[in-house]
């Protein structure tokens, strides 16, 4: 790679250089990361076969047999070598070209591989053979490389691979077995996934627990997101939906102006009003008068008592005792405004009125009451 990037200038060799090494660090992670690091280097060393063979291994790793195919072929173009037929046989075969990949693979070029390039190319052609149902002939071009269980060269975990999964679609189990185990102790570098077939003939079923606890741990993290920082509300009501009031509560009150009667000077008085729910609930008994002056007045009737509550009542104070409203100031129609005031039970003749200097008219401690 050194004498082909000696073609181009200093800093163009070096940035190629750069972008090949990241398409080898991110070419079993990142396909997409790689493939644009690829692009870069071809674009800026299109001449170098070093670059296109790079681009043409990460559309092979992608899957995108013709892309990787068209890339191999120029490769092998630019630098005269035929290392990459392997790959190119494997190309026309996932591209449904099995007779032309045959024909590829038998050419003369072939004879200028190396042993380890052979090996592949032989693999590759046993599994084209497979996919033509011809499994004793995809078994026989396995054998001639020479079959020995006791070899450890980089390609015997593969090539022992290869062999037992032609022996399993032939329904040698057993054999198969042997390959298979064969392939598990000469491949060091897991290139291979032997020890899950031989684990699947043996029929053992491994089970990720570690998996499971890890999903229950992030169900509980969704749950606990869930809920406020200060816990969930009171009564389980939601946030972020209106609070409903319990079915027959009495609403807060609010203070509206309400008409005086007819007979009164004083054009209305200030008085909560309860605020009625959508629907009254049956009829109730009246409760006995308040001890206190408060008269409940219903929108309906002249005047009526009721229980605290009653939806649809209106509530209303008066200035002074039942007995004592003729005399109360205000009652005239150019007297002062009437003033909030408790007016004694109507049943007690010793309560005194608010006086107009603002006092509340109650006798002090100590002093007797008559």
């Amino acid at each position: 790679m050194r004498r082909e990037l000696r073609t181009l200038s200093r800093d163009n060799a070096a940035g190629v250089a750069a972008h090949l090494v990241m398409v080898g660090r991110l070419l079993d992670d990142d396909l997409e990361g790689a493939r644009a690091h690829a692009e870069t280097a071809v674009r800026r060393a299109g001449r170098v076969a070093a670059a296109r063979e790079t681009l043409g291994l990460v559309e092979y790793r992608s899957g995108r047999w013709a892309q990787a195919l068209a890339e191999f072929r120029t490769a092998r173009r630019i630098a005269g070598d035929q290392h990459l037929l392997p790959l190119m046989v494997d190309c026309e075969r996932a591209l449904g070209r099995p007779e032309r990949a045959l024909e590829l693979a038998s050419g003369p070029e072939a004879q200028e591989l190396t042993a380890a390039e052979k090996v592949e190319l032989r693999i590759v052609v046993s599994g084209i053979r497979r996919d033509l149902g011809r499994l004793d002939a995809a078994a026989l071009e396995l054998r001639n490389v020479g079959l020995d269980p006791s070899a450890r060269k980089p390609w015997s975990g593969r090539l022992f691979y290869a062999y037992a999964d032609v022996l399993l679609a032939q329904g040698d189990e057993a054999a198969a077995r042997t390959w298979f185990a064969h392939a598990v102790d000469a491949d060091t570098e897991l290139e291979t996934d032997a020890a899950e077939r031989l684990d699947e003939l043996d029929g053992i079923v491994l089970t990720d627990l570690l998996g499971d606890e890890e999903d229950e741990d992030d169900e509980g993290d969704d749950v606990a997101a869930a809920v406020p920082a200060g816990g969930p509300p009171e009564g389980g009501a939601d946030l972020a939906g209106p609070v409903e009031s319990p079915a027959g509560a009495a609403r807060p009150a609010e203070v509206t102006r309400v008409a005086g009667d007819a007979g009164d000077s004083d054009p209305g008085v200030l008085s909560p009003r309860a605020t009625p729910e959508p629907e009254s609930p049956a009829s109730e008994p009246d409760a006995p008068a308040s001890p206190y002056g408060l008269t409940w007045s219903d929108p309906q009737q002249p005047v009526a008592t009721g229980r605290a509550g009653r939806p649809g009542a209106r509530l209303e104070l008066s200035d002074a005792a039942p007995h004592e409203a003729a005399d109360a100031p205000g009652s005239g129609s150019g007297s002062a405004p009437s003033r909030w005031s408790r007016a004694a039970p109507a049943t007690d003749d010793s309560a005194e009125r608010r006086g107009d200097d603002g006092s509340s008219g109650r006798p002090d401690a100590g002093e007797d009451p008559a």
